[in-house]
């Protein structure tokens, strides 16, 4: 399989992202003034920043050419991650609800997190270990998932909050501990913690990984 990972001005973290995808199969860079997503299996839209986070994070990188093209991927069924800043650009395209508010510190918080697994039947969770919390870092400033009370009754009786931080790791305030929403469709996730700095021993932890492995089985398992 072959992920196309996204690049805007400014960011940090899409190289992180194309390692990640490596690990499982073919990844290509993808430039932010393109349309073309290069064959594509699955898309990364990365953490870092995007054109300085003018206005607010994600809003301008959300009318990006390369977004076009993301949005009709993902309307066609096609997998899309978003990682911090790509959760970000997700929710103000309209491919995810709510909004990421600053944390409730009002500064920029960089830890060590660990996430509970909602539901291990999806395609971005399915390789995760059953039952075991994730341990994954998480670094923003803007963190804090809000949406209003019937959205996130929505969200809960459909089952799409498919992350949630760990009691006492919910650092950003974010509504119901929420750390990772998809769409209703279940083909688009976003999450504000990072998996792909979490996917060497090196680093600490290679729980990360079972996010971008469980997105290459359940493309094999389609296509089989």
């Amino acid at each position: 399989m072959k992920f196309a990972v996204l690049r805007f001005p400014g960011s940090c973290d899409e190289l992180d992202a194309l390692g990640a995808a490596l690990r499982v199969g073919d990844a290509e860079l993808v430039w932010h003034r393109q349309r073309d997503l290069r064959g594509a299996d699955a898309i990364v839209v990365p953490g870092g920043f995007s054109y300085g986070d003018y206005l607010r994070a994600g809003a301008i990188a959300r009318f990006a050419p390369a977004m076009e093209a993301v949005i009709a991927f993902a309307s066609d069924g096609g997998l899309v991650l978003g990682i911090c800043n790509g959760f970000q650009v997700l929710c103000e395209a309209g491919l995810l609800p709510g909004a990421l508010l600053p944390n409730v510190n009002l500064r920029f918080t960089s830890r060590q997190v660990q996430l509970r697994v909602e539901r291990a039947d999806t395609p971005f969770t399915g390789a995760c270990p059953p039952g075991a919390p994730l341990s994954i870092p998480a670094k923003h400033a803007w963190g804090r998932y809000h949406a209003d009370e019937p959205t996130l009754a929505a969200l809960e009786g459909r089952r799409q909050v498919l992350l949630r931080y760990a009691p006492g790791h919910n650092f950003n305030g974010s509504a119901n501990d929420i750390a990772g929403v998809c769409n209703a469709r279940g083909n688009v996730l976003g999450l504000m913690p990072h998996p792909e700095h979490a996917v060497d021993e090196l680093s600490g932890s290679t729980d990360g990984l079972c996010i971008f492995a469980s997105m290459r089985l359940a493309l094999e398992g389609a296509h089989a």
